[in-house]
């Protein structure tokens, strides 16, 4: 049985250290990166919800205390999104520096079948920031957060996680819709510069 519609996440708190720059703030095709991601989102998810200060234009609210981590960013939107939606369910998780993402790539995460996990596999490399989480891969991260952890990478042992490499992506779907932009050279590489 496929699971139920998933809820979004954008995360949009990073620091940028590496970029210089507010990285969700730069310009794609004249739109700031977090606005195109958030877009791209509510086209394909029921309710979505910013993690960070507010660069989307979607509703947002920030991790306590800010600056924590991914991980933290997170799990504060699972728990903001239980409480908008009333229920659990299943939670796409999208890094707000995705300036190629697509409808088709951000459907294949969010309508994969099945109840569990789903994080594509991009080069050998999972991607848990533009990933389904299951509730109760929701539930270990808030576990996980509450021992320490700041990363998303212990949920990739996850008994429910899925890994799905791009040879089994469907057609439309390509490795550039998941790059990011950590550098200014990423800009470059990917020709947004």
């Amino acid at each position: 049985m496929d699971s139920p519609h998933p809820a979004g996440i954008l995360l949009t708190g990073g620091a940028s250290r590496r970029m210089g720059f507010d990285k969700t703030a730069f310009l794609v095709d004249g739109v700031p990166c977090a606005e195109r991601v958030g877009s791209v989102m509510v086209r394909v998810l029921d309710l979505v919800v910013e993690i960070g200060p507010g660069r989307s234009g979607l509703p947002n609210i920030r991790e306590d205390p800010p600056g924590a981590g991914p991980l933290a960013a997170v799990v504060a939107g699972f728990a903001r999104l239980r409480v908008m939606r009333g229920d659990e369910g299943p939670v796409v998780v999208v890094a707000g520096d995705q300036p190629l993402l697509t409808e088709a790539a951000l459907g294949m995460v969010a309508r994969w079948p099945g109840p569990g996990s789903v994080v594509p596999v991009v080069e050998g490399r999972a991607q848990p920031l533009c990933a389904r989480w299951s509730p109760e891969a929701q539930r270990a991260a808030e576990e996980a957060l509450g021992q320490g952890e700041r990363s998303m990478r212990p949920l990739l042992e996850f008994d429910d996680v899925e890994l799905v490499v791009e040879s089994r992506w469907p057609g439309g779907v390509t490795a550039r819709a998941f790059d990011d932009i950590d550098r200014p050279a990423d800009l470059k590489r990917l020709g947004l510069s």
